[in-house]
């Protein structure tokens, strides 16, 4: 009896001191969400060919709350107003095409990075890859691929969303997919077995397992190489059969997941259009022919005009056929071959080959967005969307070097750059 008495007693106290502990942390306010009132002298909505004169945009906590007239917003006595006097304002740019754990070949050849650089020491650059990026007006990115640095895309894409690092949003293809024998590093005696730059996979039990285990690692895109340089000639011939590539398509859409393909070559192209891929990487070797049937399967083109290199005339000349052929261009830059923070070369050299610069400008916004399945979060200076917000100094539909000239930077409502006034 007395023991019971004892227990209850010693339950008691230990109830009336840990209750008011409990109920302080359950009760505790959450922070106020920061409001801003952003006054551009223009707003470019990533969509209107016309800029929006007089407009003011509205910011609650991570989304946009209102964007319209400066008359009609209305703002409470908490909101933090942002003059911008000379600027627009517009949506946080988009890459389709990125490799952040690459850093530029001039400094580094491909197959020494992948070979011989530490996965820490080529995270940390990617660290720094994603802070250039994103302080030069690019809020999102897709990373295709970690070029033999595993899942470290995963990691570094939970590090920007946990707030550890700052960076752009990230839809990752963690490792890529690339048929037995035809990826690199090359150069190695045969008998020797090297890790390779993407992971290899062949035939229905292999390509099944491996796009499954890339989605479950945290793969939010697969990507394929649909054609490569090896076989004869040193050329780009086609990796995988058209059965092949189909499977990997119909294994990921299981999951929701779409495919992305790697195709340089006509065949590889016309290979991975037929298999149902949502965009095509490159697209060297496209022809009028090419292109119409991706126009009829609805399959969008990255370019990655910004690589050309010494292949600048022939993909000119493709460029302007897609052009004509009205396929939905995506705008990705290939960044990773050239330095992070440079991604705008690839808006510049869509303008400089032909399109015209307002459909340039949609193409690293509203279209990126639409392409990449995100068209109801980013892309637009719209209500509802997270508040991925840029300002840049003049006009950017008449100037492009206005995108050199980025100002203002927030993601998701947080101010990551604010040169105003400075």
């Amino acid at each position: 009896m007395r023991i019971a008495l004892l227990f209850l007693l010693t339950a008691g106290c230990f109830f009336v001191l840990v209750t008011p502990l409990a109920q302080t942390q359950a009760t505790a306010p959450k922070q106020p969400e920061a409001v801003y009132l952003l006054k551009p002298a223009h707003v470019f909505d990533g969509e209107s060919a016309q800029l929006h004169e007089g407009w003011s945009v509205l910011v609650r906590g991570e989304k946009i709350e209102a964007a319209g007239p400066a008359g009609e917003i209305k703002a409470s006595s908490d909101v933090k107003v942002i003059e911008l006097p000379g600027m627009t304002l517009m949506p946080g740019l988009i890459d389709a095409h990125s490799h952040v754990m690459l850093h530029p070949y001039s400094e580094t050849v491909w197959n020494d990075q992948v070979a011989r650089e530490a996965l820490s020491l080529r995270v940390a650059r990617a660290t720094n890859h994603l802070r250039s990026t994103l302080l030069a007006g690019f809020t999102t990115i897709r990373d295709l691929g970690t070029e033999g640095a595993g899942y470290a895309d995963v990691g570094l894409k939970q590090a920007v969303e946990q707030g550890i690092i700052p960076g752009p949003r990230m839809l990752v293809a963690t490792r890529a997919i690339v048929a037995s024998g035809s990826y690199g590093p090359k150069g190695y005696a045969p008998e020797w077995t090297v890790p390779q730059g993407a992971e290899e996979a062949d035939g229905v039990d292999g390509l099944t397992r491996v796009v499954r285990e890339q989605i479950g690692k945290g793969a939010d895109w697969i990507k394929v190489y649909a054609d490569y340089r090896w076989g004869a000639g040193g050329m780009a011939h086609a990796t995988f059969t058209l059965d092949e590539l189909k499977l990997a398509v119909e294994v990921a859409g299981s999951a929701g997941i779409p495919v992305s393909a790697h195709a340089t070559s006509t065949e590889g192209m016309r290979r991975a259009t037929l298999a149902g891929v949502e965009t095509i990487e490159h697209g060297d070797g496209g022809t009028p022919e090419t292109f119409r049937l991706m126009k009829e399967h609805g399959t969008a083109l990255c370019p990655t005009l910004a690589v050309a290199g010494a292949n600048a005339e022939r993909k000119k000349i493709v460029f302007k056929q897609a052009l004509d052929a009205g396929v939905t261009i995506a705008s990705g830059s290939d960044v990773g071959v050239f330095a992070h923070g440079d991604n705008a070369r690839e808006i510049e050299t869509m303008v400089n080959w032909g399109m015209p610069l307002v459909d340039a400008l949609r193409s690293a916004t509203s279209i990126d967005a639409r392409v990449l399945h995100m068209q109801d979060k980013i892309g637009a200076v719209k209500s509802g969307l997270f508040a991925d917000l840029i300002a840049v100094e003049g006009d950017p539909t008449r100037d492009l070097s206005s995108l050199r000239r980025v100002r203002l930077v927030m993601k998701g409502g947080h101010l990551y750059r604010n040169d105003v006034g400075r």
